[in-house]
């Protein structure tokens, strides 16, 4: 008999992981305040001032998770329903670890023009728009175009998420091996969505010699065939020295190595090709591009990976919560680069001693809510 695993037979008992309740008892004596005829009162007074539904109802405090199920976790274009568990979990940990009410929605279509449609049509409701597991290159499109024409904060999650908790680890890494952030060389193996918002926020905090590596091989200008816009775009930004080949190459006295990409890549021997103390954040999931005992053996000094079975975990967790905590608070409309900056930044400074090994607060700890919440304090 097939044996159902332990996450299947829980979403089954629970019927998902999170539900919407009362924030007061209903009794016969508040319904008329709380529904009708009292109701009325406050929609007249946000048919006069829209801005007043921030204050008046659901939306001050709560953000939209919206997927089109084209890039969900290690699982790829699965669907919207298979998309949903996700979904909630990250609703969940929303809740849990900043406070924040977050409504799971995912959207049968995969295109373009209809997703920024029909969240467009649906932002009323919310204070903020995390966008989730949305596949490169539309995501950037999608992204872009909400951020323009919504006047409630838009985030796609995979990359500037991801970016984040990538500089807050390095800031700490470099640290341990006494390199400076304008010295130092970095490979990047994979070009989608995380790889470029990576890129983009490393060269935002100084770093200048960045090689995006996809499964063709170095990213450099004018390379024949297999560059999209995105890919063009990085390639006018990074690779100063046009270098061409392929991740091995570009390993060559490489100070850090960045995998947002696929599993069991590299070995030890091409870890021991980058320069003295390197640093490897293979980030792949569930199987990281190289696994950390083989990173070591080929010289690292600094390891982390996705997983929470390693240490120094790089996840997601620890950025959007709190992101979102601060805009809703602070009423922000746009999450730019420099709150990204500010937002790593505060992540690395709850690591008091990274010499010792740890870079990164652990997954769930309750100060990097907040931490990153405060970076967008007026």
């Amino acid at each position: 008999m097939h044996m159902q695993s332990e996450s299947i037979q829980l979403s089954k008992k629970l019927g998902g992981k999170i539900e919407i309740k009362s924030k007061i008892k209903l009794t016969q004596n508040n319904l008329a305040t709380l529904y009708t005829p009292g109701v009325a009162d406050v929609s007249r007074a946000i048919a006069k001032n829209k801005k007043l539904a921030r204050e008046y109802t659901i939306k001050k405090n709560t953000v939209a998770v919206i997927t089109d199920g084209s890039a969900v976790l290690g699982l790829g274009n699965i669907g919207p329903e298979a998309a949903l568990p996700v979904m909630e979990g990250k609703a969940l940990l929303f809740k849990e670890l900043a406070g924040v009410d977050a409504i799971p929605l995912v959207l049968a279509t995969q295109d373009t023009e209809e997703i920024i449609q029909i969240v467009k049509a649906v932002a009323p409701t919310f204070g903020g728009i995390n966008l989730e597991d949305i596949s490169a290159p539309r995501c950037f499109e999608i992204e872009e175009r909400l951020k323009k024409e919504l006047d409630i904060p838009v985030m796609h999650d995979d990359q500037h998420a991801t970016a984040i908790i990538v500089l807050a680890g390095l800031l700490n890494a470099l640290k341990v091996v006494d390199k400076k952030m304008t010295k130092i060389k970095i490979v990047i193996s994979g070009t989608g969505a995380a790889g470029v918002a990576i890129a983009k926020l490393l060269m935002a905090a100084g770093v200048k010699n960045i090689i995006m590596v996809d499964s063709t091989g170095i990213i450099f200008k004018e390379r024949a065939g297999g560059l999209n816009a995105s890919k063009m775009e990085i390639a006018q930004l990074t690779n100063p020295e046009n270098l061409q080949g392929n991740i091995r190459e570009a390993l060559h006295q490489a100070d850090v190595f960045i995998g947002v990409s696929a599993a069991n890549l590299l070995k030890s021997a091409d870890i021991a090709k980058m320069n003295h103390e390197a640093i490897v954040f293979a980030m792949a999931n569930p199987v990281p591009e190289i696994m950390p005992d083989e990173a070591r053996r080929g010289g690292a000094r600094v390891v982390a990976t996705g997983r929470s079975d390693f240490a120094n975990q790089l996840n997601n967790v620890l950025v959007f919560p709190g992101i979102f905590r601060g805009v809703l608070d602070n009423n922000v409309k746009e999450i730019t680069q420099k709150h990204k900056l500010a937002a790593a930044s505060a992540i690395a400074a709850l690591i008091k001693n990274p010499k010792s090994g740890k870079i990164i607060p652990a997954a769930l700890d309750k100060k990097v809510a907040k931490a990153v919440a405060n970076v967008f304090k007026k």
